[in-house]
Parts: structure tokens; C-alpha cells; sequence
């Protein structure tokens, strides 16, 4: 279905489903935001991180945190779906923002069972390797849960962002725990090494001397 929205171009990639705290302060945003709270209306992020505006997350307002004097606002927001941008106006007649017209594309939830308790064991590994405290994954999580967690370039979300069937998603962010973890590894060993130098260690000499 194509429709327009208000485009607000970010340097980073937001996901469907996921909150994300914007502190607004350019004077077209400003308006921006301004019109989608007096219409009750959505807009959309488009990842600004190929030079271009394609790609991107529907969002809805869910809170104004703060309205400042001078018409800046602090808000939380909720990606809603994943959207192309068609074409665009910029600025839209008498705005100063622009706003687009956007593909919503479909996403397919065929997640696989066995792909996510590896991808699971594998974030569960992740988490402990980092030492992140009080982190925990629950099993009911979607790939776009985790998609900010796991150390994927900017690049990588945005390459994910346009993969329609969760079971792909899945694929994906597993082969990028696969090359991740090893690292970590060797990271931590590292580390282990360095904090027993100098310490008394017990060597096992080989049995042949």
C-alpha cells in the first residue's frame, strides 16, 4: 500500500517494534513533530547511511516527555513498520520539512526454532564474553529485538532492515554472531593473560623430560 509521511532523515537505522528517545531541535523538525501531535498522525525515519533516503521505519509518538519554550520537544517514539521511500518533496509546499511517498513493506514472521535457540545461546555468550550485567534474553524475541544488542555495523541494520522473512533475519544476524564470537573470545583470553602476569602460575612440564 502507498501512501505519504513526514520524513525525518537519520543517521541511524530504526527498527519496527523498538522505542527509540529523539530530542528534536532543527526548526523543520520542530514543525515536524509539532503537526504529526496536533493531526495524531505518524512520520518516518529513513536511514540516511547509503547517502541516500530509501529505506526506513514507520514511528508513532507514543509520549511527549518535554515541550521546551522555544518549540523544541523531547519525545519517545515506537517503530511501527518497515518503509521505502518512493519519492519526495522537499520541502512539501508550505512546510519545511519534507514528506514522502512510502512503500510499507511486508514482514514475514516464519521464524525457526532451532535458528533462534542458536542465535540465543550465541547472544547468551555474547552477553557474558562483554560483561554485560543483568542482561537477559527472553525466548519469545524477534530478530529486530536484538538488532542494536549485538554489535552489527550501521551498515549491517541497514542491510537487515530490508530483509522481509524473519527465518532470513535469523540467517543473517547468526552468521554475524559466528565471526563475532570468536572474536570476543580471543578478546577475553587476552585479557586473562595480561591480569596473570607476574602472578604464580602452576606449569605441567611435558612427561618425556
Amino acid at each position: 500500500m502507498n501512501r505519504t509521511l513526514p520524513l525525518f532523515p537519520l543517521k541511524l537505522v530504526a527498527f519496527p517494534y523498538q522505542s527509540l528517545n529523539l530530542h528534536v531541535f532543527e526548526p523543520r523538525y520542530k514543525e515536524l513533530i509539532s503537526d504529526c501531535i496536533e493531526n495524531n498522525s505518524t512520520f518516518a525515519i529513513p536511514s540516511y547511511v547509503r547517502n541516500k533516503v530509501e529505506y526506513g521505519t514507520e514511528m508513532e509518538i507514543n509520549e511527549v516527555t518535554k515541550k521546551y519554550s522555544d518549540g523544541k520537544y523531547d519525545i519517545k517514539t515506537r517503530g511501527k513498520r518497515v518503509v521505502k521511500v518512493l519519492d519526495m518533496e522537499n520541502p512539501f509546499q508550505n512546510k519545511k520539512y519534507a514528506i514522502g511517498a512510502i512503500e510499507e513493506i511486508p514482514n514475514k514472521s516464519n521464524g525457526d526454532l532451532i535458528l533462534k535457540e542458536e542465535i540465543y545461546e550465541a547472544v547468551q555468550e555474547m552477553y557474558d564474553l562483554v560483561e554485560v550485567d543483568n542482561r537477559t534474553l527472553s525466548m519469545d524475541f524477534q530478530i529486530f529485538d536484538i538488532a542494536h544488542q549485538i554489535g552489527l555495523s550501521q551498515d549491517s541494520e541497514y542491510q537487515l532492515i530490508q530483509i522481509v522473512e524473519e527465518r532470513q533475519r535469523q540467517r543473517f544476524v547468526l552468521d554475524h554472531l559466528k565471526v563475532l564470537l570468536p572474536k570476543l573470545r580471543d578478546v577475553q583470553r587476552a585479557k586473562e593473560l595480561i591480569q596473570m602476569n607476574g602472578h604464580f602460575r602452576k606449569y605441567n612440564p611435558p612427561q618425556e623430560f
